[in-house]
């Protein structure tokens, strides 16, 4: 993965929903990120750490350890950064306005861009009906979720060992459930109305996996995904123009021009 590329420098970069402590999360994707990339300021914008799943069964691989590693090292290289906590890492909203390790935080911020915009930074869960009214329900979906998870696993195993490139299966079954796309535009509205209600340019937000950048309701709405399915990213360049980085498509698009490998040969019955 990109081992001589040089590093990228951004003004700022927003992640969120990367979920560390699961199985699904794919940190190997996000510790390459980290390693090329540059900022002054870093957003993350919930359920880093996945406090519901860690609950349960205990999951954490080098990776893990090595994505934490990065973000400090960046903090302790003069990057300011911002943790504001979910639903899944809520346990961490009983320290806000706190600093650890140079991490400061928030229940959410406004980020003022470059070119004076400014946003609300929010994960979004407070928006989120589901969420908000039903939390056992909430703990089911996501058992569902976590389901689709592991087949996505056992997908991704089988294609590379067929020398394909990643591709996310549970991302792809989301998109094809017609009342997970409504509930998508429920909560981008309910996120852009806040924006405005508030005299802002926009929302940056996280929490419904799905990356996103578009107007709505007047305002900018964007959503910055998540290192479980997609792999992205949303980065501020030095001008305040704003762009989701879809680390896994960079990553195929690689593959892509690679030559192909042999698919590896099966045991003799």
């Amino acid at each position: 993965m990109h081992e001589t590329a040089p590093r990228r420098r951004y003004r700022s970069i927003f992640l969120s929903d990367v979920h560390l402590g699961t199985k699904g999360c794919r940190s190997d994707f996000l510790v390459d990120f980290l390693k090329r990339v540059e900022c002054e300021r870093l957003y993350l914008v919930g359920d880093i750490v996945d406090g519901w799943r860690l609950r349960r069964s205990w999951y954490w691989d080098a990776d893990h350890d090595e994505a934490i590693r990065l973000v400090l090292r960046m903090a302790r290289h003069g990057t300011e950064i911002v943790y504001i906590p979910g639903n899944h890492d809520e346990i961490f909203r009983d320290w806000l306005g706190l600093e650890v390790a140079g991490v400061r935080l928030q229940r959410e911020a406004v980020h003022e861009a470059a070119d004076g915009r400014r946003f609300l930074v929010i994960h979004g869960d407070e928006f989120d009906g589901v969420i908000r009214y039903a939390k056992l329900l909430a703990h089911l979906g996501d058992w569902a979720y976590d389901w689709a998870l592991t087949l996505n696993r056992w997908f991704n195993a089988a294609r590379r060992r067929l020398g394909y490139p990643y591709w996310s299966l549970s991302q792809w079954l989301k998109r094809q459930v017609k009342e997970a796309v409504k509930a998508i535009d429920r909560f981008e509205a309910a996120l852009a109305t806040e924006a405005k209600r508030r005299g802002l340019d926009g929302v940056i937000c996280g929490h419904i996996h799905h990356a996103e950048m578009r107007t709505v309701s007047g305002v900018l709405y964007m959503n910055d995904g998540d290192w479980v399915e997609s792999c992205t990213a949303l980065v501020e360049h030095a001008d305040g123009r704003f762009e989701l980085i879809d680390w896994a498509r960079e990553n195929r698009l690689s593959f892509a021009r690679a030559p192909r490998r042999a698919p590896a040969a099966l045991p003799a019955a």
